[in-house]
């Protein structure tokens, strides 16, 4: 079938279901327009047999819902209404929510229902819900919608979609800061907990400090003693995270944003780079020691070392790859330790260098020369690492040089579902970490510079066809962590084990004498040290769009298979 995706914007969700639908057969096109006028224009030229929104803001154009079927993914269990869904549930909490896929209508989230189902509610943020438990749910759901479509005809009546009545639905409001203020005097450590969780990663919740407005992000609890602190003071940072006391513990707060001012905007940082550069404080925060907050941590069992790093949205700043890289040589060079698995964060394995404490940095082009050189240290680590076999275990979305660095491991265990998008050019960038080397080296030079070039995601499975990955292991979370314990303790007690190295060890020393690790390095460095250095270079302005969330708004050609009437003149939204 021709399937159009409408989209706010090309997330985690949409992108695995483009693609995913691409394998099944179908011809899709996407737009990511919100101006009515362009998404009929696209819809006209475009004359899908069905419409799939898997991320959507705003209304679908009657003319368009009233023509073919609009399928519309809420993150919701059936009959419940309204834009704030998992925020009221977060702030609120339940046992069990859930996905929902209906039918666009005339009113919001009340059409025909195509498919729905519930999980168990994990206390974490919306933004974690939403890129795990909904998106594995709703890729599923769509397939299945689809499917049954196709084998029904596209004939409707012949589905008995189920249709709620009016007593079926709970309509919830917007949530707005006024919902989500915190009481620091009254309020528990769990409700500011969960209200922060509502709100990450958009919009914040919106609090002061030393007089200045500010948003918080990333909110973790731990039962901190405290000697009488009042609720709401600062006790202490650590990871760049800053803690503050309630009435019955201690709260972390990983991210900031200050309030736009009239004169200026702010986008989202560490929170102590916020306290110590924007709001300025007068104090100095002790280091703490804590078992909550703790980015980077090591668990070992028997002789296989689990390295996680859980960097915020997945970005690494220059601080964070040279934390990375001290802990991964030290857990290498442990005598008892034969197999290093570096597993990544909750949410991303990681999304390469931190653009946006690159574009917070007083100079933008020495901060992006550093932060690409600690990164390239860490994957240089892996490649030369001789004392023990190295795995990526791949449980989450991986992008630009994010994507390439689980290649400098000798092994490459991805999760079903996973999305890696293994380019750099949307970034402005020829890219590093080594890609010349590792991604020819995986799936061969042609195929390289293809995906290089197409800059559009690629599945587990896609990656697995190509040599990017070596094996693809069950969605179901629990499973694959247990799948990959299995895989790591048979590779660990293989009688192979000490050949395997060996024979990695004479590999590298081969290739070096072809062509030195260095060279690749000094030829991709070239190119970005032009970029950097060039004021002017598409890298600072698009690094800029990113970071305070300035939309273009075109749909990319890449992404859509319609045209409009006039690519040159047509109207930018959003």
């Amino acid at each position: 079938m021709k399937i159009m995706l409408f989209a706010t914007a090309y997330n985690g969700l949409c992108q695995r279901v483009h693609r995913e639908l691409i394998l099944s057969g179908h011809q899709l096109s996407v737009e990511l327009s919100n101006n009515a006028d362009v998404m009929q224009q696209a819809f006209s030229n475009f004359s899908p047999d069905l419409v799939i929104c898997p991320f959507l803001k705003h209304r679908i154009p009657d003319s368009i819902w009233q023509y073919v079927p609009c399928l519309v993914l809420h993150p919701g269990v059936a009959g419940d209404r309204g834009p704030s869904s998992l925020d009221w549930t977060i702030v609120d909490p339940v046992e069990r929510w859930g996905a929902t896929l209906l039918q666009a209508n005339h009113d919001f989230d009340a059409g025909a229902i195509w498919a729905t189902c519930e999980f168990k509610m994990r206390q974490t943020s919306k933004a974690s819900l939403y890129r795990n438990e909904i998106t594995q749910r709703a890729a599923k759901m769509i397939g299945e919608a689809v499917n049954k479509f196709a084998l029904n005809n596209k004939n409707l009546s012949a589905m008995k979609l189920k249709q709620l009545t009016a007593n079926d639905y709970q309509w919830r409001r917007l949530m707005k800061q006024f919902d989500r203020q915190i009481d620091w005097l009254r309020d528990s450590s769990a409700s500011i907990v969960n209200k922060i969780n509502a709100a990450d990663s958009f919009p914040g919740v919106l609090d002061e400090i030393n007089g200045r407005s500010v948003y918080l992000f990333g909110a973790r609890y731990e039962a901190i003693e405290h000697a009488d602190a009042k609720p709401g003071t600062l006790l202490g940072q650590r990871d760049e995270a800053v803690c503050r006391a309630t009435k019955d513990g201690a709260v972390w707060i990983r991210q900031m944003k200050l309030a736009k001012s009239p004169s200026q905007s702010f986008f989202k940082l560490p929170a102590m780079r916020v306290l110590t550069t924007q709001i300025k404080l007068d104090q100095t925060l002790p280091a703490l020691s804590s078992p909550i907050q703790n980015d980077i941590r090591v668990e070992i069992n028997e002789q296989v070392a689990y390295l996680y790093f859980d960097f915020y949205n997945g970005a690494f700043n220059s601080e964070q790859c040279v934390q990375l890289l001290t802990q991964f040589k030290i857990i290498s060079s442990q005598p008892e330790i034969n197999i290093v698995v570096l597993m990544g964060g909750e949410d991303f394995w990681s999304n390469g260098i931190h653009l946006h404490c690159i574009e917070h940095a007083k100079d933008s082009a020495k901060e992006s020369w550093r932060n690409i050189n600690a990164i390239n240290d860490l994957v240089e680590s892996l490649i030369n690492c001789d004392s023990v076999l190295t795995i990526a275990a791949l449980r989450r979305n991986a992008g630009a040089g994010g994507a390439i660095v689980p290649l400098a491991c000798d092994y490459v265990v991805a999760r079903k579902g996973v999305i890696l998008n293994p380019h750099y050019q949307l970034m402005g960038l020829t890219g590093s970490e080594y890609w010349s080397y590792l991604l020819p080296k995986r799936v061969g030079e042609k195929k390289a510079l293809k995906l290089m070039r197409d800059c559009l995601p690629l599945l587990a499975q896609e990656a697995l066809e190509i040599n990017m990955v070596d094996s693809v292991f069950d969605e179901d979370p629990e499973v694959y962590h247990q799948l990959l314990v299995d895989y790591c303790q048979k590779l660990s007690k293989s009688d192979d084990y000490e050949m395997l190295l060996k024979s990695k060890n004479a590999l590298r020393k081969k290739e070096q004498r072809y062509k030195k690790l260095s060279t690749y390095r000094s030829q991709e460095l070239k190119l970005m040290r032009d970029i950097f250095k060039e004021p002017s270079s598409h890298y600072h302005l698009l690094r800029h769009l990113f970071v305070h969330k300035i939309d273009c708004g075109k749909t990319p050609k890449r992404l859509r298979s319609h045209t409009y009437s006039d690519e040159e003149t047509r109207v930018e939204v959003g």
